[in-house]
Protein backbone atom coordinates (compact mmCIF):
# COMPACT_ATOMS: atom_id res chain seq x y z
CA UNK A 1 0.00 0.00 0.00
CA UNK A 2 1.27 3.50 -0.87
CA UNK A 3 0.47 6.98 0.27
CA UNK A 4 0.85 10.06 -1.86
CA UNK A 5 1.73 13.52 -0.57
CA UNK A 6 0.84 16.63 -2.56
CA UNK A 7 1.94 20.10 -1.47
CA UNK A 8 -0.56 22.77 -2.44
CA UNK A 9 -1.05 26.50 -2.16
CA UNK A 10 -3.86 27.34 0.27
CA UNK A 11 -6.35 28.79 -2.21
CA UNK A 12 -9.70 27.75 -3.69
CA UNK A 13 -9.52 25.02 -6.32
CA UNK A 14 -6.22 23.41 -5.37
CA UNK A 15 -7.77 20.35 -3.73
CA UNK A 16 -10.32 20.12 -6.51
CA UNK A 17 -7.55 19.99 -9.14
CA UNK A 18 -6.01 16.97 -7.43
CA UNK A 19 -9.24 15.09 -6.77
CA UNK A 20 -10.49 15.80 -10.30
CA UNK A 21 -7.29 14.41 -11.81
CA UNK A 22 -7.72 11.26 -9.74
CA UNK A 23 -11.41 10.84 -10.49
CA UNK A 24 -10.87 11.21 -14.25
CA UNK A 25 -8.63 8.11 -14.05
CA UNK A 26 -11.14 6.22 -11.88
CA UNK A 27 -9.03 6.42 -8.72
CA UNK A 28 -10.92 6.03 -5.47
CA UNK A 29 -9.39 7.54 -2.34
CA UNK A 30 -9.37 4.98 0.50
CA UNK A 31 -8.18 7.47 3.12
CA UNK A 32 -7.22 11.14 3.08
CA UNK A 33 -5.84 13.84 5.34
CA UNK A 34 -5.33 17.48 4.45
CA UNK A 35 -4.42 20.61 6.35
CA UNK A 36 -3.32 24.16 5.77
CA UNK A 37 -0.76 26.31 7.52
CA UNK A 38 -0.58 29.91 6.40
CA UNK A 39 -0.61 30.03 2.61
CA UNK A 40 0.49 26.40 2.20
CA UNK A 41 -1.54 23.20 2.30
CA UNK A 42 -0.70 19.51 2.37
CA UNK A 43 -2.79 16.61 1.15
CA UNK A 44 -1.89 13.01 1.91
CA UNK A 45 -3.98 10.13 0.60
CA UNK A 46 -4.07 6.40 0.02
CA UNK A 47 -5.56 5.45 -3.35
CA UNK A 48 -7.19 2.18 -4.28
CA UNK A 49 -4.88 1.93 -7.33
CA UNK A 50 -1.30 3.19 -6.92
CA UNK A 51 -0.42 3.04 -10.62
CA UNK A 52 -3.54 4.88 -11.73
CA UNK A 53 -3.03 7.56 -9.06
CA UNK A 54 0.60 8.04 -10.09
CA UNK A 55 -0.38 8.35 -13.76
CA UNK A 56 -3.27 10.71 -13.00
CA UNK A 57 -1.03 13.10 -11.09
CA UNK A 58 1.74 12.94 -13.68
CA UNK A 59 -0.71 13.56 -16.54
CA UNK A 60 -1.81 16.81 -14.88
CA UNK A 61 1.75 17.80 -13.89
CA UNK A 62 0.89 17.63 -10.20
CA UNK A 63 4.04 17.10 -8.15
CA UNK A 64 3.87 14.44 -5.47
CA UNK A 65 5.87 12.19 -3.20
CA UNK A 66 5.03 8.53 -2.81
CA UNK A 67 5.85 6.23 0.10
CA UNK A 68 5.07 2.74 1.28
CA UNK A 69 2.76 2.48 4.29
CA UNK A 70 2.10 -0.47 6.56
CA UNK A 71 -1.32 -1.57 7.67
CA UNK A 72 -1.88 -2.54 11.31
CA UNK A 73 -4.92 -3.92 13.08
CA UNK A 74 -5.69 -2.68 16.59
CA UNK A 75 -8.38 -3.09 19.21
CA UNK A 76 -10.66 -0.06 19.17
CA UNK A 77 -9.90 0.99 22.73
CA UNK A 78 -7.94 3.59 24.67
CA UNK A 79 -4.19 3.08 24.73
CA UNK A 80 -3.78 1.03 21.55
CA UNK A 81 -2.26 3.89 19.56
CA UNK A 82 0.02 4.67 22.49
CA UNK A 83 1.39 1.13 22.23
CA UNK A 84 2.15 1.59 18.53
CA UNK A 85 3.73 5.01 19.08
CA UNK A 86 5.84 3.66 21.96
CA UNK A 87 7.18 0.76 19.88
CA UNK A 88 8.14 3.15 17.09
CA UNK A 89 9.74 5.56 19.57
CA UNK A 90 11.80 2.80 21.18
CA UNK A 91 13.08 1.83 17.72
CA UNK A 92 13.86 5.50 16.86
CA UNK A 93 11.34 5.45 14.02
CA UNK A 94 9.76 8.80 13.22
CA UNK A 95 6.07 8.71 12.39
CA UNK A 96 5.12 10.72 9.29
CA UNK A 97 1.39 10.01 8.97
CA UNK A 98 -1.38 7.78 10.29
CA UNK A 99 -4.57 7.04 8.39
CA UNK A 100 -7.77 5.39 9.52
CA UNK A 101 -8.43 2.83 6.80
CA UNK A 102 -11.22 0.74 8.28
CA UNK A 103 -13.40 -0.06 11.25
CA UNK A 104 -14.97 -3.48 11.82
CA UNK A 105 -16.61 -4.26 15.10
CA UNK A 106 -14.09 -3.72 17.87
CA UNK A 107 -11.11 -3.47 15.50
CA UNK A 108 -9.61 -0.58 13.57
CA UNK A 109 -7.19 -0.72 10.68
CA UNK A 110 -4.57 2.01 10.50
CA UNK A 111 -2.07 2.72 7.74
CA UNK A 112 1.24 4.09 9.00
CA UNK A 113 3.85 6.09 7.11
CA UNK A 114 7.26 6.26 8.79
CA UNK A 115 10.74 7.52 7.99
CA UNK A 116 12.13 3.96 8.17
CA UNK A 117 9.44 1.61 6.90
CA UNK A 118 11.62 -1.51 7.19
CA UNK A 119 12.29 -0.88 10.85
CA UNK A 120 8.61 0.00 11.43
CA UNK A 121 7.58 -3.31 9.86
CA UNK A 122 9.95 -5.16 12.16
CA UNK A 123 8.80 -3.54 15.41
CA UNK A 124 5.09 -3.73 14.48
CA UNK A 125 5.23 -7.22 12.93
CA UNK A 126 2.71 -8.65 15.41
CA UNK A 127 0.11 -6.02 14.34
CA UNK A 128 0.59 -5.98 10.55
CA UNK A 129 -2.39 -7.19 8.55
Amino acid sequence: MKDFTVQLTHRPGELSDVTNALSLKGVNIKSVAALSLGNQALMRFIPDDDDAARNALRDKNIRFDENEVISVLLENQAGELTGVASKLTEASVNLEAIYLVGVAGDLIELAIAADDIKKAKKVLADLIT
